[in-house]
C-alpha cells in the first residue's frame, strides 16, 4: 500500500541526516517520502521515491534579522523550547510543512529532532513519530510531544535506555540500535594501509564532535606527554588553548572524510557521546573512554552513564587533569569486552525500523479496532 511520509531532519551535524537515509532507504518503494532539512547537502545517496524539500531554520535567525525587544522578551511557554516571535523564516518553515500537510494527505510525519514539530502535528491531526534521544527529557515540552506521537523511535539499543522513561513511553518505542551507522567496520591492518600508518604503531584516536566549540587540546598534551611511546591522533574540532605545550606524538588531522577508517585503524579511543561516534567506535570494538560534550538537556552526559553502565566504556565526568588520571582510565578500559560494544550495533536496525513505521502507516490508513501499540508489537 502507498503511503505519503513526511520526514523533519535537524540539520545539526550529520547523524541526524544518515539515520533519516537509512530508514528512507529502507521504506517500501511505494511509499512517497519527503525530507524537510535547512539543508540538502547533508544526505546520503536516496532512493527515487524520496525527495528534499527545502526549509529555513527553525534555530537560527534569518540573514539581516533585527529582533524587536518588545518580542524578545515575551516568556516562552514551558511546552516549547525554541519559538521566538517575529522570525518570518519559521513562519515560512511551518507553512510549508503545514501546506504539505493539507495536501499529502499523510500516513506519518517523523520530527528528528523538534518537539514543536510533534506538537504542530498533533494540532493538525497528523499521526506523528518523534525520535527520542538521551538526556533530561522529563520537561513539559518533551513530554508533550512524546505524548502526542503515536510512536517513538530510539535510535539505540534498549540496553542503553535510561531508568527514567515511564512505562507509557516505553510501550510505543522501537529500538534501532546503531541507525544509520554501519554495522561493521573496516579491517584494523586495512585501515592502516589506506591511511598510511605504521602496523606496529600503538594508536590513540580521539574522536571531537562538531556541535560545540570541540574538544580542549590541553587534557590531550598531557595524556600524550606521558605515553611518549604511542601516537595520539585526533580528528574533528579542537579547541587550542594559550598554556598548552603539545609534545611530538600528538597530530591534530582536524576533520577527516573517513572518520570509520581512523576507528578501525586505532588501538584504543577517546571519544564525545555523539550518537554517530558512538555507535562507529562501539560496531568497532575497541578499549573506549568516552567524555561528554556539553549540549542541551544534557544528552551527552546521560549517553555516557548509559555507555558506562552497560559496560562499553568508561564514562569520565570531565577530562583527565594529570597524567595518574589518564593512566587509570586506561586501566579501566583494557578490560572492557568488545563483544558488549558490538552487541550495541544491529545491522539490520534500519530495515526493522522501516518495517515498523510501515506496520504503523498501514495501521492509520485502515480501520481497524485493535490497538496501535498492539498492532506494532
Amino acid at each position: 500500500m502507498s503511503h505519503a511520509i513526511g520526514y523533519f531532519v535537524h540539520h545539526q551535524g550529520r547523524g541526524h541526516a544518515e539515520r533519516a537515509a537509512a530508514v528512507v532507504n529502507a521504506l517500501d518503494a511505494s511509499c512517497d517520502v519527503t525530507l524537510f532539512c535547512a539543508r540538502t547537502d547533508i544526505f546520503p545517496p536516496l532512493a527515487a521515491n524520496v525527495r528534499i524539500q527545502a526549509i529555513p531554520s527553525l534555530f537560527e535567525p534569518p540573514a539581516g534579522h533585527i529582533d524587536r525587544p518588545a518580542l524578545a522578551a515575551t516568556r516562552t511557554p514551558s511546552t516549547l523550547h525554541c519559538a521566538p516571535l517575529g522570525w518570518p523564516s519559521i513562519t515560512s518553515a511551518v507553512a510549508t510543512i503545514t501546506q504539505w500537510f493539507a495536501t499529502a494527505d499523510p500516513a506519518l510525519f517523523i520530527t528528528d529532532v523538534s518537539a514543536e514539530l510533534a506538537q504542530l502535528a498533533r494540532i493538525a491531526s497528523v499521526p506523528c513519530v518523534v525520535v527520542l534521544q538521551h538526556g533530561e527529557r522529563s520537561d513539559p515540552g518533551h513530554v508533550a510531544a512524546y505524548e502526542s506521537a503515536l510512536g517513538i523511535l530510539a535510535p539505540y539499543a534498549a540496553a542503553l535506555e535510561q531508568t527514567d522513561r515511564p512505562a507509557w513511553m516505553l510501550d510505543k518505542t522501537h529500538y534501532a540500535p546503531g541507525l544509520g551507522v554501519p554495522s561493521t567496520m573496516p579491517d584494523r591492518a586495512e585501515a592502516r594501509d589506506t591511511l598510511g600508518l605504521a602496523h606496529d604503531a600503538d594508536i590513540v584516536l580521539v574522536v571531537s564532535g562538531g556541535g560545540g566549540t570541540g574538544t580542549p587540546a590541553p587534557p590531550l598534551t598531557i595524556g600524550a606527554r606521558a605515553e611518549p611511546d604511542a601516537l595520539w591522533l585526533t580528528i574533528g574540532q579542537i579547541e587550542h588553548q594559550w598554556h598548552e605545550t603539545a609534545p611530538g606524538n600528538l597530530r591534530h588531522l582536524g576533520w577527516v572524510d573517513d572518520p570509520a577508517n581512523y576507528i578501525a585503524a586505532a588501538d584504543r579511543i577517546v571519544s564525545s557521546a555523539g550518537d554517530t561516534t558512538v555507535h562507529m567506535i562501539a560496531a568497532a570494538g575497541r578499549p573506549w573512554i568516552v567524555i561528554p560534550e556539553w549540549r542541551y538537556f544534557d544528552e551527552q552526559v546521560f549517553k555516557a552513564r548509559a555507555l558506562g553502565k552497560a559496560g562499553a566504556a568508561v564514562a569520565l565526568d570531565h577530562w583527565p587533569a594529570h597524567a595518574a588520571a589518564w593512566t587509570d582510565a586506561w586501566r579501566r578500559a583494557a578490560l572492557i569486552d568488545p563483544a558488549d560494544q558490538r552487541a550495541l550495533v544491529d545491522a539490520t536496525a534500519a530495515q526493522g525500523c522501516a518495517r515498523w513505521l510501515e506496520t504503523l502507516a498501514t495501521h492509520v490508513s485502515c480501520e481497524f479496532s485493535t490497538p496501535v501499540r498492539d498492532a506494532v508489537q
